[in-house]
């Protein structure tokens, strides 16, 4: 996983409340075994007439924003069922922060350790955001470093992370990689576990 410490990028608006996994990416996307190669499907059902053209009314197809590296969603967002496949299809799409008033917490931790950011931040702050970013090419910078979200017209706004997940993202590892890091512990301990059992 790649470490964040801060980065800049294009923000979307998506301006919808309670917008569930399905969505985000539907059941029938669900077959693949790796972790990549679902960004062409999310939000499949929005973003796609059914005759198979881009709807060109759906708020991830317009040209503003082409290239986005930032969500800004509506209360709950990834609500619904717990799959996995949800983060990764943001992620491979490009999105690597979402920033809303609330998430869902199976979907909020499935971001974590997949490497998006969930930043959740006021109402009010996510309103500003959304209208900046509706309709516009808007930018953001977000420092995981500092804790704090800002663009270049005077918005900041300072979020929470627990410490766990605030390390683990800055450090760019997962969980399989933190027990690593404790080889020698369990190199040790299995070797004394053989000797007692021998």
């Amino acid at each position: 996983m790649s470490s964040f410490t801060e980065m800049n990028g294009k923000a979307a608006a998506m301006d919808r409340t309670n917008v569930d996994t399905d969505q985000i990416i539907p059941k029938q996307f669900l077959k693949r075994i790796e972790k990549t190669g679902f960004g062409q499907y999310l939000f499949y059902d929005w973003r796609y007439k059914p005759n198979g053209e881009l709807d060109k009314n759906f708020e991830l197809n317009h040209p503003n924003n082409e290239g986005a590296t930032i969500l800004i969603a509506n209360e709950n967002f990834g609500c619904g069922s717990s799959r996995e496949h949800a983060p990764w299809a943001l992620l491979d799409y490009g999105f690597k922060v979402l920033i809303a008033p609330s998430f869902a917490d199976i979907f909020k931790q499935n971001c974590l350790k997949n490497g998006i950011l969930p930043i959740v931040l006021p109402e009010e702050d996510v309103s500003y955001l959304l209208n900046k970013a509706s309709g516009q090419a808007y930018e953001l910078a977000v420092s995981l470093e500092q804790k704090v979200v800002y663009d270049n017209v005077g918005f900041k706004a300072e979020f929470d992370i627990s410490p766990y997940w605030y390390n683990m993202l800055l450090n760019g590892w997962d969980e399989i990689e933190l027990t690593l890091q404790l080889e020698g512990n369990i190199k040790e301990y299995e070797e004394k576990h053989i000797e007692k059992v021998i």
